[in-house]
């Protein structure tokens, strides 16, 4: 879509030359926004092919709270990097979506940790109170976050009625362009689109601010030629989008949703591009 291509050409003009923790340099812009209507197509990038189960498949394992990639890695392996041997994931989001840790005191002036399911208390909360401005949702714990192997990149993200329409606005630390962010649009989207449903509202927009959005950029012939994507970027911004597909979803209650639930219509896409990821 549009917007996207916008933010690619504004990151590959205005961004600045960083060295970063993976030891690939990026092209880096502070403070990048965009805003699309979720309303007109569901928007799954169609300027090169997206992997559409994949996403879906991660979404519903980040609705399930798990704390392990056991059963996510026999659908996709997008989060195998990042697990121990056994599989577990220290910075798993859906964790923290549905099971946040809380620490309050105790009688005894003693701390306790109860745990919060933020997604169950937006959906009570739009229910009881759309116009409320309190309808945030966080991965970022600070413990964890300074242990972690990688610490949430997407890390909150806050609903909106609107005129009997659902917002969400995702706040991301760190924002790869070429990879990340087509999947943190499309994820956020869907699943703005099934507390939508789940609450009886019509669809929004879908709004992201990203404070580091970047470009893993390799001079040709460098020896990290192969993590470079401004080349690939520079292609697939001369392509024309195309119309945006459309998202249908049974309706049945949030924790019941599974995988043939889902289905996409009329998605066409061009050529894939191939991008390496920089871990």
């Amino acid at each position: 879509m549009k917007q996207y291509l916008d933010l690619v050409k504004l990151v590959l003009k205005e961004g600045i030359l960083k060295k970063n923790r993976t030891g690939i340099d990026t092209i880096s812009y502070f403070g990048a926004f965009y805003k699309v209507d979720i309303s007109k197509g569901f928007p799954l990038l169609t300027t090169k092919q997206m992997y559409w189960k994949s996403l879906l498949h991660e979404m519903l394992w980040y609705l399930s709270g798990e704390d392990h990639i056991r059963n996510l890695t026999k659908k996709t392996k997008i989060w195998d990097a990042w697990a121990d041997e056994n599989g577990n994931l220290d910075t798993a989001y859906g964790n923290y979506w549905r099971h946040f840790p809380s620490a309050i005191k105790n009688k005894n002036g003693e701390w306790e940790v109860r745990e919060i399911d933020q997604i169950q208390f937006v959906i009570d909360e739009i229910r009881k109170n759309p116009n409320s401005r309190r309808l945030v949702v966080s991965a970022w714990e600070p413990g964890n976050a300074i242990s972690s192997k990688l610490p949430p990149c997407h890390y909150t993200y806050t609903f909106n009625v609107t005129n009997g329409k659902l917002n969400c606005h995702l706040t991301q630390r760190s924002g790869d362009i070429a990879l990340g962010i087509p999947f943190n649009l499309a994820a956020y989207s869907l699943l703005t689109q099934i507390i939508a449903q789940e609450v009886d509202l019509d669809l929004g927009y879908f709004a992201h601010s990203i404070v580091d959005a970047h470009i893993y950029y390799a001079e040709e012939g460098s020896p990290n030629e192969k993590f470079d994507h401004s080349r690939g970027l520079k292609e697939q911004i001369k392509r024309e989008p195309l119309e945006l597909p459309k998202l249908i979803i049974k309706k049945k209650p949030i924790n019941d949703l599974v995988f043939e639930d889902f289905k996409l219509e009329g998605y066409k896409h061009q050529d894939k591009i191939k991008f390496e990821v920089a871990v």
